[in-house]
């Protein structure tokens, strides 16, 4: 979901560890944009690329299963460092879909991107919300995250976002009471038990996850920093039935040792934006990095699987 103001417009906001400069770079600049821009999965060719009003870019994204979406961009207003407005969506069989425009600004050391998508009608709108879920299409900002953490720090990280219906402090106890964590987080078929749940700075839990078809796995999480209401930060290990450290059941070369940093930021009275960055912790095999890069897609979906989970939960209470 999305904060929202006119019932016919989409809005995002996401903050960027990230110069402005750099981030304004990495949405104009054709061969930054083509490292991250699209959902998980797609690639992306500049045919061309005229940044200014009366300006168009044109290109083709690339989907995972082979299929190609031509676009052109047309801009009505380029202010370096500052603003973008552009029809998106359009190609040679249709107009553009919505109009678009993106203010960037420095706030706190970070950068804060702020995006409108304005489309002819309120049934439109929900029609677009609909669709950019189903495609994945917010995991667009994600990556954008990530690529920007890799050119400043060379370290390669994992971001998921999404704005949920409830104030921040119950969001927060979503995160903190075992009762309410445990609902929801487990992948789709399995049923997570806390065998003991310390969910304090410092603090040890242990947990099982079974699919009731005969397969458990068991986990361990270490608290190293619990910032109420809006920050949590945790390790994560998958251990055998007698607490000994042991690898991902499905694949041996996952990281043995997790970093969950989650970040809760208020979208008015009643809406929360969660932002989950998942890396690797500790020390790392090159072929564990590699498999970490490689199933970010994966990632996307199992937590996208858990987020349905929680707004279904939310929503129930």
């Amino acid at each position: 979901m999305t904060a929202r103001n006119k019932s016919n417009e989409i809005n995002i906001t996401r903050f960027y560890d990230a110069e402005l400069s750099d981030v304004w770079d990495a949405w104009t600049d054709p061969a930054q944009v083509a490292q991250w821009w699209g959902p998980r999965g797609f690639t992306l060719t500049t045919h061309s690329k005229d940044l200014r009003p009366g300006g168009s870019w044109i290109y083709t994204m690339h989907g995972p299963d082979g299929t190609d979406y031509p676009n052109s961009t047309y801009y009505h207003e380029v202010e370096l460092h500052k603003k973008l407005v552009y029809d998106h969506g359009a190609n040679d069989d249709r107009p553009p879909l919505f109009r678009v425009t993106v203010l960037f600004s420095e706030v706190g050391g970070k950068t804060k991107m702020e995006m409108t998508m304005a489309l002819p009608t309120p049934e439109a709108a929900e029609e677009t919300r609909k669709f950019i879920k189903q495609a994945g299409g917010n995991s667009t900002w994600d990556r954008l995250a990530e690529y920007l953490e890799k050119e400043t720090s060379d370290k390669e990280i994992f971001v998921i976002n999404r704005s949920f219906d409830a104030p921040l402090d119950l969001m927060f106890e979503m995160w903190t009471q075992p009762e309410h964590f445990s609902r929801w987080l487990p992948p789709t078929g399995f049923e997570m038990k806390f065998i003991e749940a310390s969910i304090t700075p410092g603090g040890t839990s242990t947990y099982s996850m079974s699919n009731g078809q005969g397969m458990t796995m068991y986990g361990r999480v270490t608290y190293l920093e619990i910032r109420r209401p809006d920050r949590i930060v945790y390790t994560q290990q998958f251990i055998d039935v007698d607490g000994n450290i042991s690898r991902h059941p499905a694949l041996a070369t996952w990281p043995e040792t997790m970093l969950t940093v989650v970040q809760l930021a208020a979208e008015g009275s009643d809406q929360t934006r969660v932002t989950v960055t998942w890396e690797p912790y500790g020390t790392v095999t090159p072929e564990e990095l590699a498999a970490f890069v490689q199933l970010r897609s994966g990632m996307t979906l199992g937590w996208t699987g858990s987020f349905d989970k929680l707004e279904e939960f939310l929503a129930s209470k």
